[in-house]
């Protein structure tokens, strides 16, 4: 078997036979080099997705606002400006449907099978698709959802920062925005080493909190901006064709990117727990529909008063926009800064899994603290290195909105569904997913090439490290 195989047939308790259906004490069996045999406790118990099942139904709320109200809404203005009036807000709210819809086909997924649980994306893709098709059609664009979240998110946390220093001392101002990215990505070394998923529970309710606070804080100081001061063009940003095809393209991604949380939705709904009298998917849904309400009046109010005050002049972050009153947007940029804290974690947790998994059953590393020391500080090193060389919030929302955001949220969930639960032709469920499969698909061919263009274009200003 090959090295991702191995890690795959691990996790989701595999031999080479076949599939195996999952004890209730959540047995492993350690698989090295083609055989079995038993090898000390449940990995399953120490990995931090699963090491905690004891969450509960609120828990699911704040994990998944804090996984989608994030980076992504502070660029919906701009989007809106890439897109105009009409298109901008049918994009965002078909896109609340769309993928309020393949959410809840992954939490009906979790369970499909009675007596087994897919904690994990890339599990529940091996059981629809094949065991290395489907670890190798979803695992990299899981990853790279995961990755490129973290990302964004040391970026904006350091600009967010910056801001808000700049703000209240302005003799701050000439301090490099590396060094804000820096103390962001020192904190994360600190936080990376909370040992599972349920254990960032208050850091998520906190970074949830903080979401809907400046997002209420952006919608009020929009709406009191253009009270007073109204733009004199609501047109698209470029004037010439390519430009507005472009941007258009762009506009499409960013949008993709604000609905990024499925790629953690299988782990966020590992921690809850289950028996066949109460399955996950009641608590797990009862959550995702109260988060869901809270998303759509979070971008709806930022994307409308946004684009309403500022028109096609507004930033790519639309509290850099924003500069009175002074104190407010100071807090908000503050707000900003604390909820990508807990928004890195939630996305950096999978990452860790796979991580920790690979280096256990693969490199034969001993499961504890040294090792999650080690591996974890690595790829938050790894993540912070590249927001630093490559801060461009707006092109980066749009490339990475397009490029793999829109497959893990939009359509992989129905190819799945489809293959799995087999609908009748011209069925609600039949129709429903190949909509989504056709959005989303063209998204995805689409969208990278304005938010490439983008980066390009911000590039020829950039200096290194300033």
């Amino acid at each position: 078997m090959t090295g991702p195989a191995i890690i795959s047939s691990y996790v989701l308790g595999f031999e080479e036979k076949g599939p195996e259906p999952r004890k209730e004490n959540n047995e492993r069996e350690n698989i090295e080099s083609g055989t079995t045999e038993q090898k000390g406790p449940d990995l399953n118990s120490w990995l931090p997705v699963t090491a905690s099942r004891e969450a509960k139904w609120w828990y699911s709320t704040f994990h998944n606002v804090t996984a989608m109200v994030g980076a992504g809404v502070l660029g919906l203005p701009y989007a809106m400006s890439q897109l105009g009036w009409i298109p901008g807000v049918l994009g965002i709210f078909l896109s609340w449907m769309i993928t309020f819809y393949t959410l809840w086909q992954l939490v009906e997924l979790h369970e499909v099978e009675p007596g087994r649980r897919f904690d994990r994306y890339p599990e529940l893709g091996q059981y629809a698709l094949g065991e290395k098709l489907g670890y190798w059609i979803i695992m990299p664009q899981q990853l790279l959802v995961q990755v490129a979240s973290d990302i964004v998110y040391v970026v904006t946390g350091g600009k967010s920062l910056k801001k808000f220093a700049q703000l209240l001392i302005p003799g701050l101002s000439h301090i490099r925005q590396t060094y804000f990215i820096l103390f962001f990505v020192a904190l994360q070394f600190l936080l990376s080493q909370t040992p599972n998923f349920n254990s960032l529970k208050a850091v998520s309710f906190v970074a949830a909190l903080m979401s809907f606070c400046y997002s209420m804080v952006a919608f009020v100081s929009s709406i009191s901006k253009g009270l007073h001061h109204h733009p004199t063009s609501y047109g698209v940003r470029s004037h010439t064709t390519p430009g507005i095809i472009f941007n258009a393209l762009s506009g499409i991604g960013t949008i993709a990117f604000s609905y990024a949380g499925h790629s953690v939705v299988l782990e966020i709904q590992a921690t809850i727990p289950s028996s066949p009298q109460n399955p996950s998917k009641k608590p797990m849904w009862k959550g995702v529909v109260l988060a869901y309400i809270i998303v759509i009046i979070c971008y709806m109010s930022v994307a409308v008063s946004g684009f309403w005050a500022f028109g096609d002049l507004v930033e790519d972050d639309v509290l850099i926009s924003l500069e009175k009153p002074r104190w407010t947007i100071a807090i908000a940029n503050l707000m900003v800064f604390f909820h990508v804290i807990g928004s890195f974690q939630v996305y950096a947790m999978p990452v860790f899994d796979k991580i920790e998994s690979y280096l256990v059953t693969k490199r034969n590393f001993t499961p504890g603290k040294n090792l999650r020391l080690v591996a974890r500080s690595g790829y938050v090193a790894f993540v912070g290195i590249v927001g630093i060389c490559v801060p461009f919030f707006g092109g980066l929302l749009g490339f990475f909105g397009g490029l793999v955001f829109a497959s893990t949220s939009y359509f992989i969930p129905c190819i799945i569904w489809l293959v799995v639960q087999k609908p009748k032709r011209w069925s609600f469920h039949w129709f429903a997913s190949w909509i989504s499969i056709f959005v989303g698909v063209s998204i995805a061919l689409l969208s990278p090439i304005g938010g490439a263009r983008q980066i390009f274009i911000s590039a020829k200003t950039y200096k290194a490290f300033s």
